[in-house]
């Protein structure tokens, strides 16, 4: 039997039509979405996902307003969301490594990182670094090391918070090095830079919030924590290079609460993507020395499984709680 052209594109559309999820038929999304950053506005988390949600916007026809939940290591929108009964893809947000540590160092979980959310889109990771003051005596990563080791427990950094990547990280070389520091946590990277200019703490271990304060001259770069050296600091060795064999960055993504549709993850998931290669977005991404490391929804969920597994080895390793 002879189909014409008109016949069998009207006959594709229709399977089209029945193939797609019914949420993109109902015109999802009809209002704005929420996307929650768990940090205080002006770090470098908050600058990246603003960027993201503007594009975003775009591609969904209705605004991504950010809302800004700082505290508890960037954990409150994990909470937040875990506690949310309805998952409608109107409430989204970054889920970072700490959402997946915290129950593991605590005896009472209120979320269950396998269970408790929709997996939607991963996007990136940071730059991780140790800045002091420029006018300290320490014009090197191994004579910091040195101090500190010299003076237990009186060498005072600040990180994000307590399981956050920054802490866990500056334990595990204080251990390998037999140091002691004194770690004091801060809710995002404006207190933390505030705390080391007033002269409160004597280093800061955060992601690039501090690179304008580097590049201004009121910081010394010491030692970052990638793979390879940032491309904006060639001369600032990493950890591996000054004989500490670790890499940390804390890559991260976006998700909902549980029991999203599919649908609904598809069409965020694709938004989302659009947004991340998007050359405004992009250009973000390289202030603030952040690399595109893309997964889909399932390959995110595969990787935090591994996640869990490695980081769980670590805590137990280094026998953290947070009760």
């Amino acid at each position: 039997m002879k189909i014409t052209t008109t016949r069998r594109a009207l006959l594709a559309a229709g399977g089209t039509l029945l193939a797609a999820p019914a949420v993109a038929q109902a015109g999802f999304p009809n209002r704005s979405i929420r996307l929650i950053v768990p940090w205080p506005p002006g770090g470098s988390t908050d600058g990246q996902l603003r960027a993201l949600a503007e594009v975003a916007s775009r591609h969904l026809g209705q605004p991504v307003i950010i809302e800004n939940r700082g505290g508890a290591a960037g954990t409150l929108g994990a909470q937040m969301m875990a506690a949310e009964t309805r998952g409608d893809g109107y409430l989204v947000g970054q889920l970072p490594i700490t959402a997946f540590r915290y129950p593991m160092m605590t005896s009472r979980p209120t979320w269950d990182p396998l269970k408790d959310f929709s997996y939607i889109i991963h996007l990136t990771g940071y730059l991780f670094g140790v800045v002091v003051k420029a006018d300290s005596p320490w014009q090197n990563w191994q004579q910091f090391l040195d101090h500190a080791k010299a003076n237990p427990g009186k060498v005072a950094y600040g990180s994000p918070g307590v399981g956050s990547s920054l802490h866990i990280t500056m334990e595990r070389i204080a251990a390998e090095k037999g140091i002691e520091f004194l770690h004091v946590p801060f809710r995002g990277g404006a207190d933390n830079a505030q705390s080391l200019l007033g002269g409160q703490t004597q280093a800061m271990a955060d992601s690039t919030s501090w690179g304008p304060l580097v590049d201004g001259g009121q910081f010394r770069l010491l030692v970052t924590w990638g793979a390879e050296r940032a491309k904006r600091y060639p001369n600032v060795p990493t950890l591996v290079e000054s004989g500490i064999n670790i890499v940390s960055a804390s890559p991260y993504g976006l998700a909902g609460p549980k029991g999203i549709d599919p649908g609904i993850v598809r069409v965020l998931h694709d938004a989302f993507k659009a947004a991340l290669h998007d050359p405004a977005h992009l250009a973000v991404l390289e202030r603030f020395d952040m690399p595109v490391v893309y997964k889909n929804s399932a390959d995110y969920v595969a990787s935090v499984r591994q996640t869990i597994e490695e980081e769980g080895a670590i805590i137990r390793r280094l026998n953290l709680r947070i009760n």
